[in-house]
């Protein structure tokens, strides 16, 4: 098989650096003005640490809010540690980049969604992947049909 450039596996990594990056930056100096962060990842990724309780309540997966109250934000290479509060009750959870769906911060209508792929879906993902380049070539191409041409000396004095 020849060797590809897989586009969508470098943009997750980009986006996945990006969240890094912004977190680390919140651990050291805080949220600035109206920051906030809507967090959702899956809960039954291997690697996901959340208490027992909470898998039972979201056994798919969970959202979790970074705004007003929360502590012991590290950011590490692989995924973050917080301890946020749960209904008065604080818990840590460490979540990684990894098992991360979507990471969106409403004050600036900033987003970013992690499509996530099976093996068994794969074939669809090229089907849909090379649908989408042939609508982009579309666009791309110039429309090949009857053309009139206009002299511009018709338009000159």
């Amino acid at each position: 098989m020849a060797r590809g450039i897989e586009y969508g596996q470098l943009m997750h990594k980009a986006m996945r650096s990006l969240i890094m990056e912004v977190l680390a930056d919140v651990a050291e100096h805080g949220l600035p003005g109206d920051h906030h962060f809507f967090i959702t990842f899956d809960t039954q990724h291997p690697d996901v640490e959340i208490a027992e309780w909470l898998t039972e309540r979201y056994p798919e997966e969970m959202t979790v809010v970074m705004q007003h109250w929360f502590e012991n934000l590290t950011v590490a290479a692989d995924g973050f540690s917080v301890t946020l509060n749960f209904g008065e009750h604080p818990e840590s959870i460490f979540v990684p980049y990894a098992a991360i769906h979507t990471f969106v911060d409403p004050s600036v209508e900033f987003g970013l969604r992690f499509e996530t792929q099976t093996s068994d879906e794969d074939d669809e993902d090229f089907e849909d992947e090379a649908e989408m380049a042939e609508d982009v070539e579309d666009v791309a191409e110039p429309h090949k049909g009857d053309a009139e041409i206009v002299s511009l000396d018709s338009f000159r004095k």
